[in-house]
C-alpha cells in the first residue's frame, strides 16, 4: 500500500510539472512573439489581469448579494419570532381578561368593551405576521421552502379562527358561565400548541438560514482564495515573461542615453526586435550619429553666440540704466503725490479742529474746508485720469466750451497758490467775448490749471505770470507766459516725456503735467507748443522766460458767424 501511495504521488508530481512547463510555453508564445508590438503584449497581459479582477469582483458582488438576502431572511425570521413572542403575551392577556370577566359574571356588553382593545391588538399582530409570511412565500425559492412557509400561514389562520370563535362565544348574551369557560378553554387548548409549533418552525428556519450564510461564507472564501492564486500566477507570468525583459532593454537604453549625455556618441544598440523599444533603439542610434556630425557645427555656433551675447549684454546694461532712471522718477512721482494729497488734508483737519473748538467765524472755516476738499477731489481726479491715460482707458467727451470761462475757472482754482508763491498774474480781460472751442470741459480746465501750476513751480522767482487769449481763424490760442529761468535747449525735448522733471531731485509735482497736457490736447485735434527763451519784445522781464501755447479747434458756428459779419 505504501509503495502504491508513493507511486501515485510521483505520478501526480510529474503531471503537475508537465502542466507548468506547458503553461510556460503558452505564456512565451503569447508574450514572446516578435511580430506582436509591445503595446499589444502589454494589452494582452493587462486584459488577463483585468479579467481576473472582474471575475473576482463579480463573485464578491454575487456572494454579497446572496449574503444580504440571507441576512434579510434571518432578520425577517427574528422579527417574526418577536411577533410570536408578542402574540403569546397578547393571547395570555386575552385569556386572563376573559377569565376575569367570566369569573365576575360580567354582562356581554362589558365583556365586549373590556376585550375589544386586546382583540384588536391580536388581530393587528395576526395581520402583520400573515403579511410577512405571504411575502416570504412569494420570495421563497423551492417547493419545500414555500410549503413550510405556507404551513406557518395556515397555522396563523387557524389561530385567528380560534380567536374569532372564542370571542363570538364570549360575547354571547345567552351563554352560561360554564359555556363561556368552555369557549375560553377551547381557545387556550387550541392556540397554545399552534403557537408553539409556529415558534419552533421559525427557529428551525432561522437556524437553516444562519447555516446557509456560514456555508456561503466558506464558498466565497474558497472562491476568493482561488482567484487570488490565479491573479498571483497571472502577475508572475506578466512580470517574468514580459516586464522583466523589457526592463533589461530599457536599462540598455538608459545607459546609451547617459553616454550621449556625456558627449560620447559611439552608441550602437541592437536592433533585434521591431517593437516600440526596438524602434526607439533605432532612433537612438540615428540620434547619436546626427549629434556626432553636429558637434563641430555647435562649437562654431557657440563662438558666434558668445559674441552676440557680449553685444546684447552691453545693450541690456544700457537698458537697465535707463530703467533705473525711470524707477527713480516713478518713486519721486509717488513721493510728490503724497505731498500733494497731504497738504489739503492737513488744512482740512486743522480747520475742522478749529471749528470744533468754537471758531468765531465758522463760515470761513467751512469755506476753507470746502475749498480744500474740492481741491483734494480734483487732485484725486487728476490721479485717476493719469492712471487711465497710462492704461489706455482714458475717455474724452469733446463738446463746445468757452475757453475764456475755463481760463477764469482755472485762475480761481490757483489763486491761493499764486498768492503763496508771491506771483502777480496778468489775466485776460474778464469782459472778453466767449471763445468757443471743441474740447472736453473738465480735461481742458485741468490742463490750464496744470500749466499755471507748472509756472508756479518753476518760475516763482520771476514773480510775474501772464495769460493771453486770441482767436486765429479756425483755431483758438491760449498762451501762458512766465518770467522764469527758461528751459535749456537740451532739456526741451524731454519736458513732454512722462516722469521727466527739469528740476532734478528737488522738483515737485506729478511730473506728468506737460506730457498729459500734450496727449489730451492732441487727442482733441489741437497742439501744444513751447518757446524758451522768449524774444525781448515779448518777455515779461529780464529773465529768459518760457511760453506754453495751447491751440484748439474752434466751434464751427463761432468762426462761421464771425466770417459772415
Amino acid at each position: 500500500m505504501l509503495r502504491r501511495s508513493n507511486a501515485q504521488k510521483s505520478y501526480w508530481t510529474a503531471s503537475k510539472l508537465g502542466e507548468i512547463r506547458s503553461a510556460n510555453k503558452h505564456w512565451r508564445r503569447i508574450f514572446g512573439q516578435r511580430h506582436l508590438s509591445l503595446k499589444a503584449r502589454l494589452g494582452i497581459g493587462a486584459g488577463f489581469l483585468g479579467l481576473a479582477t472582474l471575475i473576482t469582483a463579480l463573485i464578491i458582488v454575487a456572494g454579497m448579494g446572496r449574503v444580504s438576502d440571507r441576512l434579510q431572511e434571518a432578520l425577517a425570521a427574528e422579527r417574526r419570532l418577536e411577533d410570536y413572542a408578542a402574540l403569546s403575551t397578547q393571547v395570555s392577556t386575552y385569556i386572563l381578561v376573559a377569565a376575569e370577566l367570566i369569573q365576575s359574571d360580567q354582562p356581554a356588553d362589558t365583556r365586549a368593551a373590556r376585550t375589544a382593545q386586546v382583540v384588536q391588538t391580536l388581530q393587528g399582530t395576526f395581520a402583520r405576521l400573515r403579511g410577512g409570511l405571504d411575502a416570504e412565500v412569494a420570495a421563497a425559492q423551492g417547493l419545500d421552502a414555500q410549503s413550510r412557509r405556507a404551513t406557518l400561514s395556515l397555522a396563523l389562520a387557524r389561530m385567528e379562527a380560534q380567536l374569532n370563535t372564542a370571542q363570538a362565544g364570549l360575547l354571547s348574551k345567552d351563554a352560561t358561565r360554564a359555556q363561556l369557560r368552555a369557549h375560553l378553554d377551547g381557545f387556550a387548548s387550541a392556540v397554545e400548541p399552534l403557537l408553539a409549533e409556529a415558534v419552533n418552525e421559525e427557529r428551525r428556519l432561522r437556524r437553516e438560514i444562519l447555516s446557509g450564510i456560514d456555508a456561503l461564507r466558506h464558498r466565497l472564501t474558497l472562491a476568493a482564495a482561488t482567484m487570488a492564486g490565479v491573479a498571483l500566477l497571472l502577475t508572475a507570468g506578466f512580470y517574468l515573461f514580459l516586464l522583466r525583459p523589457q526592463f533589461r532593454r530599457l536599462d540598455a537604453l538608459q545607459g546609451a542615453a547617459r553616454r550621449i549625455g556625456q558627449e560620447d556618441f559611439s552608441v550602437s544598440l541592437p536592433g533585434t526586435r521591431q517593437d516600440e523599444i526596438g524602434r526607439l533603439y533605432t532612433e537612438t542610434n540615428r540620434m547619436a550619429q546626427a549629434l556626432a556630425a553636429r558637434a563641430g557645427t555647435v562649437a562654431r555656433d557657440r563662438a558666434r553666440l558668445e559674441e552676440t551675447i557680449a553685444s546684447r549684454t552691453e545693450a541690456l546694461r544700457a537698458a537697465n540704466a535707463r530703467l533705473e532712471r525711470t524707477d527713480e522718477d516713478r518713486r519721486r512721482f509717488f513721493a510728490d503725490i503724497s505731498h500733494e494729497l497731504r497738504t489739503p488734508l492737513t488744512v482740512i483737519l486743522m480747520e475742522a479742529q478749529l471749528g470744533r473748538r468754537g471758531a468765531p467765524q465758522p463760515e470761513e472755516a467751512f469755506a476753507t474746508i470746502e475749498n480744500r476738499a474740492t481741491r483734494l477731489g480734483r487732485r484725486i481726479d487728476d490721479l485717476l485720469r493719469i492712471a487711465r491715460s497710462e492704461t489706455g482707458q482714458l475717455a474724452l467727451d469733446p463738446a463746445p466750451v468757452d475757453l475764456a470761462q475755463l481760463t477764469t475757472e482755472a485762475i480761481a482754482e490757483t489763486t491761493a497758490e499764486l498768492a503763496n508763491a508771491g506771483m502777480a498774474l496778468q489775466r485776460p480781460d474778464p469782459a472778453t467775448a466767449p471763445l468757443m472751442v471743441i474740447a472736453d470741459r473738465n480735461w481742458l480746465r485741468q490742463v490750464i490749471s496744470g500749466l499755471i501750476r507748472n509756472a508756479i513751480r518753476h518760475a516763482r522767482d520771476g514773480g510775474l505770470l501772464r495769460l493771453e487769449l486770441q482767436a486765429q481763424g479756425t483755431a483758438a490760442e491760449l498762451r501762458v507766459i512766465d518770467n522764469g529761468p527758461g528751459i535749456p535747449s537740451a532739456a526741451q525735448a524731454l519736458v513732454f516725456d512722462r516722469f521727466a522733471q527739469s528740476g532734478g531731485q528737488s522738483a515737485q509735482g506729478f511730473g506728468l503735467g506737460l506730457p498729459l497736457a500734450r496727449w489730451v490736447i492732441e487727442q482733441q485735434g489741437g497742439e501744444i507748443t513751447l518757446q524758451s527763451p522768449l524774444p525781448r519784445d515779448s518777455a515779461l522781464g529780464p529773465a529768459p522766460g518760457t511760453q506754453l501755447a495751447l491751440h484748439l479747434p474752434r466751434a464751427p458756428h463761432t468762426f462761421t458767424s464771425e466770417a459772415a459779419s
